[in-house]
């Protein structure tokens, strides 16, 4: 998630609220990998979950390896190394 999250930062979720909207910071679990737990950036929805992609593009560990996955929260804030808001991205057109 490099630039807007790096290895090692914490960060705190909220489960529930406000539905999640393209663009958002996810915490998900992958149908495919269910031990897996991913903060990444929700894309679409699909097929009852979502699509997620990493800003990274050139790492693949998002749905285009995995494929869809479900979203356990919302990424709000990061507290560690230092505080950070989690601002939404406007999805990009694939």
């Amino acid at each position: 998630m490099v630039p807007a999250l790096r290895d090692g930062d914490a960060v705190l979720v909220r489960r529930g609220g406000r539905p999640v909207r393209p663009g958002d910071v996810v915490l998900v679990r992958f149908r495919s990998r269910p031990e897996l737990l991913a903060v990444k950036r929700a894309v679409r929805p699909q097929d009852g979950g979502w699509w997620v992609r990493g800003d990274n593009e050139f790492v693949t560990d998002d749905s285009r390896a995995y494929g869809v996955a479900d979203v356990v929260g919302r990424v709000v804030f990061r507290y560690w190394p230092r505080p950070a808001l989690i601002t939404r991205r406007p999805p990009a057109a694939d």
